[in-house]
């Protein structure tokens, strides 16, 4: 157990927005980082200016900055953990659209995409959440299990930015790569054993890949149909692959395929769709596996 010493205090947006606001008002306040699944950016119609807070994700971001640049303060480094390509630019380009559609000052609308930096990212750790059990959930609301596996990729903006540094933190030219390997072989495998495993009656990661059936299935999978499309686009897809299986086994993790079945049809189109659209591309023929995946994914929904 490691005790994270940078966190004070925990705030709950819906019920503690004026604090959220002052937050966003403190000079101490450097660098915004989200991490709000692939449903973060879809806007709610219903949000307003005037809300306290908005609901979506997005709309709260905008209004905090809002404050920020009312108060006089300097802009911030955004990064947006979310699972998208480009996820920094296309949320600054979100957020400027709501941004006009509520009229606000164009001189904020400035400040928001000039000021500011937006540095689009990728983060590479498996975190389950709450445990079940463990001493000391009644007393801290924080509490969460992760991997020791680390990795986060950091595009170098256009403007020199005071990001800290870490072993786990690598900053690099274009994230994409990275991006593109992340996504499609572990993500992707993820998405898959929930088209698999989860008929069969598994429940967690870890089973899967244990399984006698679906471990040697997703291993195929894996190097037969996704890695083939990467190779030549990032960096060693193979032994990223290989290394996924290590930590999807992770006998102290309880990765639930439930949990990774959350939001099924928006995953399938960014990490299963494409794969299969580029094997028959690259290859001139159907990738089998990533078709039962497709097809398995179509029987959940009814």
């Amino acid at each position: 157990m490691q005790t994270i010493e940078s966190v004070s205090r925990g705030l709950e947006a819906r019920s503690q927005w004026n604090e959220v606001l002052a937050v966003a008002k403190s000079p101490e306040l450097r660098w915004i980082i989200s991490n709000t699944t692939e449903q973060g950016y879809t806007l709610d119609s219903a949000d307003r200016a005037a809300d306290a807070p908005p609901r979506s994700f997005p709309a709260k971001l905008l209004l905090v900055l809002r404050e920020r640049h009312h108060a006089g303060g300097s802009g911030l480094t955004i990064l947006p953990c979310e699972l998208f390509e480009k996820n920094a630019d296309r949320l600054r380009d979100l957020l400027t659209q709501l941004a006009r559609d509520w009229q606000l000052s164009e001189e904020f609308i400035s400040w928001l995409r000039k000021d500011c930096r937006w540095l689009n990212n990728l983060v590479d750790r498996i975190v389950t959440g709450r445990p079940a059990e463990h001493p000391l959930l009644s007393e801290d609301q924080l509490l969460t299990v992760a991997e020791p596996f680390a990795f986060w990729a950091i595009e170098r903006g256009s403007k020199a930015d005071d990001f800290f540094e870490h072993p786990a933190i690598l900053r690099v030219p274009d994230v994409l790569p990275y991006t593109l390997r992340k996504v499609r072989i572990l993500n992707g495998a993820h998405t898959a054993l929930v088209c698999k495993a989860m008929p069969l009656g598994l429940q967690t990661v870890r089973q899967a890949v244990q399984h006698p059936e679906v471990g040697p299935w997703l291993r195929r999978l894996l190097f037969e149909e996704i890695v083939p499309t990467l190779e030549g686009r990032c960096d060693q897809p193979r032994e990223f692959a290989e290394t996924t299986l290590e930590r999807f086994a992770n006998p102290f993790q309880e990765h639930k395929l439930s949990s990774i079945a959350m939001y099924h049809a928006d995953k399938m189109k960014l990490r299963i769709l494409p794969t299969r659209a580029e094997y028959e591309q690259k290859f001139g023929k159907v990738p089998k596996l990533l078709e039962e995946v497709i097809a398995a994914s179509a029987s959940l929904k009814k």
